[in-house]
């Protein structure tokens, strides 16, 4: 293949890309999304508990195609697997640390007994490498949570190490006003992923370090930085011992500068679809487990807020923009009311971007599935021909590309008048 087949064959892959998002709707996209969806935990039941199973290991991510790093990640998924319960469920989680870091899980938004709630030489100790740790709680308010990581959180968080946590109500109110069959769960985050794998490298060596000394008996409470008491911490100060945030000070320029943003793990584009039939409601729910806002915006639609933080609101509101703060859940529904293939993105360019390339980032596709045929061609007036949904590439085999427009012009660019590319498909 010569320079100008080569050539050729870009303009053919482009152009499928650009002007045939009908591919959308092909089955084998369907199936490939459900992958980048959240995925539910099994569990078991153990008299009146529901019991589950976390375990948080090196996890090598792809949140685009062609851009891998090693990271930190619960079940070998980023995010982590869907803990989907019911109000009131006695539940059990046992969490097994395969790392050489520590960790403890925090269930932000739950109310579980203080024990268990995940925050390190407050609440519990840190779950050491190569240990379990058993979490029990029941499983209240209802709506839409998430657990993470409370242990380094800087790093861990946007290292990969949250997932969803859903308490569902058999008698849920907002169902009832928007009766719905499918819902989505989409969890933002960002990422530096430079300070990742620093720091990655760097605790990875403090704890070979730390391993080292215990074997040894020569690891003592000034090394860990923790003591029994504030007096025993003073008086180790006394005796000329500094904590370690007084030896390493950060400058901003040391601190995370995200340069990936990511939906379910995920950036465009690799990121979801929201599939959609006409006279459907959908319900989304959005969770913010990063450190940046997200300015969501939906292209021809107003949606309806309908949850704040896991809580039914009582007066539904319309808004086609929401800002997802850090931390922050809302669940929305979505009316199929204007049939198309539209834009769900961040209203902030620079989250749009792959390592500050765009498109990329937090943007992805509501796809209506019952777009017909003469729909899927966008306009006469553009002269951008689309897939048909059924057939795969439709009427584009009858189609000669030299009389459109659009298609022509860039044909002419490209390859010159004499010498189209000329499109091969398979019969």
């Amino acid at each position: 293949m010569d320079r100008r087949d080569f050539l050729a064959t870009g303009a053919v892959s482009t152009a499928g890309t650009l002007f045939f998002p009908g591919n959308l709707l092909a089955e084998e996209t369907k199936i490939s999304n459900k992958q980048k969806l959240v995925q539910p935990l099994s569990f078991k039941m153990d008299g009146e508990w529901k019991e589950f199973e976390l375990y948080i290991d090196v996890h090598t991510h792809e949140p685009a195609p062609g851009f891998k790093y090693h990271t930190l990640a619960f079940n070998d998924m980023i995010p982590g697997p869907d803990i989907r319960v019911n109000a009131g469920d006695k539940v059990r989680v046992k969490f097994i640390n395969k790392t050489d870091l520590n960790h403890t899980i925090h269930w932000h938004g739950v109310y579980v007994p203080w024990r268990m709630d995940g925050v390190p030489f407050v609440t519990q100790l840190p779950v050491m490498p190569k240990n379990e740790f058993i979490y029990e709680f029941v499983a209240e308010p209802e709506g839409t949570h998430f657990y993470h990581c409370h242990w380094g959180t800087l790093m861990h968080m946007q290292a990969g190490m949250f997932g969803s946590l859903i308490v569902e109500n058999p008698n849920d109110s907002i169902k009832k006003k928007f009766p719905y069959e499918r819902e989505y769960t989409l969890v933002y985050s960002s990422h530096d992923t430079n300070y990742i794998r620093e720091e990655m490298n760097s605790m990875l060596e403090r704890m070979k370090q730390r391993s080292y000394l215990m074997k040894e008996g020569r690891f003592n409470s000034e090394q860990w930085a923790v003591f029994d008491n504030k007096e025993q911490f003073a008086a180790s100060l006394e005796n000329g011992y500094q904590p370690p945030y007084v030896n390493n000070r950060r400058s901003n320029s040391d601190l995370p500068q995200a340069n990936w943003f990511t939906v379910n793990g995920k950036s465009y584009p690799s990121t979801p679809y929201l599939f959609i039939k006409s006279g459907e409601n959908i319900r989304i729910r959005l969770i913010n487990a990063g450190a940046e806002t997200h300015h969501l915006h939906l292209h021809g639609h107003d949606f309806w807020m309908v949850a704040d933080d896991g809580v039914p609101l009582e007066h539904p509101f319309k808004r086609n923009t929401v800002p997802l703060t850090p931390g922050k859940t809302f669940d929305i529904i979505v009316e199929g009311k204007n049939r198309g293939i539209w834009t769900f993105h961040d209203h902030d360019t620079r989250k749009v971007t792959n390592n500050g390339l765009y498109p990329g980032g937090n943007l992805l596709a509501l796809v209506y599935e019952d777009l017909p045929a003469d729909e899927l061609i966008i306009s006469k007036h553009s002269g951008n021909p689309m897939y048909n949904s059924n057939t795969g590439m439709g009427d584009m085999k009858k189609m000669d590309t030299r009389k459109n427009d659009n298609m022509g012009a860039m044909n002419k660019m490209l390859f010159g008048e004499d010498k189209l590319p000329k499109i091969a498909l398979d019969e």
